[in-house]
């Protein structure tokens, strides 16, 4: 297994503030990023950035796109019953899932109870939007069955519908009593 990259062995905040100044240059100038690094004690390739910053902007890129075809997605369709949090759900345990299989773990450069913690507010995210699911059925359902009580007064007020024919439509049609 080849070595890590230097950029991926910096301090978390000096990588946040190069992937920053990389978005800010328009993922350029990589002479001056390496010029900063080494103003902040890190000896880095102009090279290792570029190719740092090559794989850095495809997933901004990628990003950007997947944001944008959900936004799409979202408008063209409004999701009532959470139908698209809980792909999105699946989405993210498939990958995390993926990754756990295809890295090899080494406990000192994964921290397992981020990573654990992770799926434990996944599935619990799983677990609520089922239950709004569920509620938001419930509710329709309730919409519906009100409206069709408040049609069936309305068919018998018009004389339109005896008693005995709305008892029977209350009881068997809308399960009611």
């Amino acid at each position: 297994m080849p070595p890590r990259s230097k950029v991926h062995q910096l301090p978390e905040d000096i990588r946040q503030s190069l992937e920053q100044r990389l978005i800010q240059s328009g993922f350029s100038d990589y002479q001056g990023l390496s010029d900063w690094l080494a103003e902040q004690g890190f000896e880095i390739a102009r090279s290792s950035l570029h190719r740092f910053g090559q794989g850095f902007e495809e997933r901004c890129a990628a990003l950007k796109i997947a944001t944008d075809q959900a936004r799409a997605i979202v408008e063209a369709s409004p999701d009532s019953e959470g139908a698209m949090g809980q792909a999105l759900t699946r989405l993210v345990q498939e990958k995390i899932f993926s990754v756990l299989l295809d890295m090899e773990i080494d406990p000192e450069e994964v921290d397992i109870s981020k990573l654990t913690r992770a799926i434990a507010d996944l599935s619990r995210a799983a677990v609520s939007q089922q239950k709004h699911a569920s509620e938001v059925r419930r509710a329709a359902r309730e919409e519906m069955l009100a409206a069709q009580r408040e049609e069936l007064a309305k068919q018998v007020r018009n004389g339109g519908l005896s008693d005995s024919a709305a008892k029977v439509m209350r009881e068997k049609i809308l399960g009611i009593a």
